[in-house]
Parts: C-alpha cells; structure tokens; sequence
C-alpha cells in the first residue's frame, strides 16, 4: 500500500476510534506505512455516525482523520477475533489503541502479553487520564480535557464565560504527541531491538500544549486571565475592526512597533515614549489598543492588509474556512488530495502538513469502508487462504 514513504514497510495495527488515535495512524499512514484500521463489524469507528454531511454514506468527521488506511473487521468480543488480532499484532511493528484501561489486558491483548510474542512490537495507548492515577476508570473526551486542562479558562472574552477552542484540538494535540512518542520509540529500537510501551492521555495533552501560559503561572504565581483575541504578554497582538470586517495584527518586537505605526500613518504614536516598548504598551494597553482601534475602522481589510504587509509587519484577515480552502495560492498545493472513493466517487482529505525532500508526504487511499480490506489484511499479513476467511467470515468474527 505504500509508495515511497519515509515509514515504508512498516506495519501498524490501528485499534483506535474517533479522534485522536485515528488522527495519529493517519499521519502515520501518510508518511508510508501500512496501516490496518481494525473496526466493530456492522457498526465500525463511531464517527461514522457522526454527521451530516456525509459523502457517500460516510460521515465527513470520519473521512476526515482515516486516509491511507486498510479497512478490516473483527469482533473482539469472540475469542477467535481476540486470538486473531494476536497474531495481526504479532506480524505489527506499531500497535494503537484507545480502549478503557484495563480492557486490552483482560483480552489477553496488553502490551506485556503481545510483547512476549513480538518483543520489537511499540505498543501505544491513548487514554483519557494518567494510567496510574484517580481518574484512570473514567471516559475522557475532547471536551472534558479542554475544561479540566485550563484551556477553557484562558479562552473567550475576558467578561464572557469559558470558552472552547473550535476545533477538537486536545485530540489533535494528543494524536501528534502519541505520533512522536511512536517515532521515538522506533528510533530506540533501531539501538536496542526492543520495542516499548508508549503511553499518552488527553488531560496531560492539554496541560503540555499550555507552554508559554503555563510558565507565565510557574514563574509568577498569578492565574492566568482570558484575553478573548488579545495576547498576555505582547501589545498590540490581536483582532481589530477595520471598515467592513476584521483584520489580525502581532507585533512582536518594537521595530515592528515603529513600522506598524509608519503604515497606518499614526507616527505620533510612534513617538510616544510611552508606547516605545512591549513593556510600555503592555502597561497601556487599553489606550493603545483604543487609538489603533480609532484608525483601523477608518479603511477597509484589504487596504491594511496590503499596507501592513508592505511593512513587514505580521498581519493577516479573518478567513472562514471556505476561503481558507479555496483562495488561490494560500495554502501549499498538496495541502487537498482528492481520492477515489467506492461510493461517493471522490473525497477531498487534508494532508499532513510537512514536506519530507526525499520522501513523499500525502494520503495515499481514501478512508475505507467497513471492513473493505478484510481478505486482503488477513492474506497479505497471515497469509490466508480463502477458506480460512470464509470460516472466520461464517462464525462472524470478522
């Protein structure tokens, strides 16, 4: 299945679902590997359910982190689809899975049993909560682990209620964690031979990605606040109102400073020694963001857009994502890869955002259907044989 990957020839059981585990195969898959998308039959990932829209009868929210996947079925709660999926893991390189804690090893699926079979094998969990910790038992969600991981306190107007981010980005966050924490785990084994355990869970995601937030507290001992479009620690680095519709601009240093007030010809602001440093705007906020404010409702976005620009000053408009994906030339061409697909013809999928120079990066299949790829997984990696497939098939394990 793949082609000229960086991470050909590797094999990856993908016992995941929904979100952040389907995201980091993909990514896997991506970069060349032959993954096996392992799924419930008859009812499959729950994010096939999950919509409108779909395309094809497949709902877009699963189209959307399952590309450059094999689609297989099997029935984990037959002991013949437990025994079978024991020997897909023994032929794997890279094992995902989401299951509640404790479920993979009361199948006789845990990392210790599968590694006694296949000591190379990197074995990945995606939970919700520390593995040893009071929360271990409980379901963890997106949603949750952007409340409990303080993202929601730092997000939406400074007056307004908690807010979330847009996009499921603790699931995202967690599935390129778990992705680097696999790459490293095979980089050790190309010294060691073993594989290894590798472990990563949504709340601690949440907390990793607070970076510069989380050191303002660390260092100064004060809760951060919520600054809705602003920035904690810089001046001017937000949203405006120009004349017909909003416009973002970051200044991150004071030669930036100097040259975003040349561009919007307020050089008396320039000249405010008030305002001459980070420090000093940061202190007058408001009456900075009030004077730019005044100005920048004065012209439409694309006249400051094009002016800031020329300044060399950080400055962008507010695009809905139709414009995101559909402007000529602003995102890199194969970031959409449109592929064949059986019943909907064709599907549009976003590809993974690096550029390897001598190892190509894009989806190589369209998301699978349910079990499309089940006789060819169980020939190409047990070897087989139709009348092995048809029994399995008979006694519904897969």
């Amino acid at each position: 299945m793949a082609v000229g990957g960086a991470l050909e020839g590797l094999r990856v059981l993908d016992l995941s679902r929904v979100l952040a585990g389907p995201y980091c195969t993909m990514i896997l898959g991506n970069l060349g590997a032959d993954v096996v998308k392992v799924e419930r039959p008859g009812s499959g990932d729950d994010t096939r359910q999950w919509g409108p829209p779909f395309a094809g009868g497949e709902a877009a929210y699963y189209l959307s982190c399952n590309s450059s996947k094999r689609g297989l079925t099997v029935d984990l709660s037959k002991p013949a689809g437990r025994d079978l999926v024991r020997r897909l893991a023994g032929q794997a390189d890279i094992l995902i899975e989401n299951f509640k804690v404790g479920s993979m090893e009361a199948w006789g699926l845990g990392y210790d049993a599968l590694a006694e079979a296949n000591p190379g094998l990197i074995y990945c969990s995606i939970l919700g909560f520390d593995r040893d910790g009071p929360r271990r038992d409980l379901p963890g969600y997106d949603f949750i682990g952007q409340a409990m991981g303080g993202i929601m306190s730092i997000t939406g107007e400074p007056d307004g209620e908690p807010m979330k981010v847009g996009v499921a980005i603790v699931d995202v966050t967690t599935g390129l964690y778990a992705t680097i924490g696999i790459l490293a785990a095979l980089q050790a084994r190309q010294q060691t031979g073993r594989g290894q355990r590798v472990d990563v869970n949504l709340l601690d995601s949440a907390a990793g990605w607070l970076v510069n937030v989380a050191a303002n507290y660390l260092v100064s001992g004060r809760r951060p606040q919520r600054y809705g479009n602003a920035h904690a620690n810089i001046v001017p680095y937000q949203v405006f109102e120009a004349a017909d519709g909003y416009i973002s601009i970051a200044v991150g240093n004071d030669a930036q400073w100097q040259r975003l007030c040349q561009a919007l010809g307020r050089e008396d602001l320039a000249s405010d020694e008030r305002y001459m440093t980070n420090a000093g705007r940061l202190a007058y906020r408001a009456q900075v963001v009030q004077s730019l404010g005044e100005t920048l409702r004065r012209e439409r976005v694309d006249v400051w857009v094009e002016r800031i620009e020329r300044a060399g000053v950080p400055v962008g408009p507010i695009n809905t994502i139709d414009r995101v994906f559909e402007t000529p030339g602003l995102l890199s061409p194969d970031m959409v890869a449109e592929l064949p697909h059986p019943t909907a013809g064709t599907v549009r999928v976003v590809n993974t955002p690096i550029k390897l120079s001598d190892a190509p990066v894009y989806p190589r299949s369209a998301p699978p259907m349910l079990g499309q790829h089940t006789d060819e997984v169980l020939h190409d990696w047990l070897g087989l044989g139709r009348e092995d497939i048809a029994q399995l098939r008979e006694a519904g394990v897969v």
